[in-house]
């Protein structure tokens, strides 16, 4: 079965505001924040409160993330994880199935 590359895809999202807040304090609390760091092994990480959906592969898109995205997965300041399956189903997020998420090392 031949590959099939996607010219043009919309990674535009909105959460509800009740959604976007269980999300953040998820994201933000401390035994997460210390696995993060553990991750990419830095003293210490800030939530940057950017979050993307994760993009199919395209001759635009060759990272799998939104083009204005792409300059925090070229700098080494910058981790991006995939937000846990978990936290998106106690935030009530369904819509999009998958998000990533920037955190900054200091």
């Amino acid at each position: 079965m031949p590959l099939k590359i996607i010219q043009n895809f919309d990674s535009s999202f909105t959460l509800e505001p009740q959604a976007k807040e269980t999300l953040f304090k998820l994201l933000t609390g401390e035994a997460f924040l210390n696995q993060i760091c553990q991750q990419l092994k830095c003293g210490k990480v800030e939530f940057t409160q950017l979050l993307f959906q994760p993009v199919p592969y395209s001759l635009s898109t060759p990272k799998g993330m939104p083009v204005d995205f792409t300059k925090y997965h070229e700098s080494d300041d910058y981790g991006i994880i995939n937000v846990p399956p978990n936290f998106m189903f106690n935030a009530k997020i369904f819509q999009p199935s998958r998000l990533c998420a920037i955190y900054r090392k200091i």
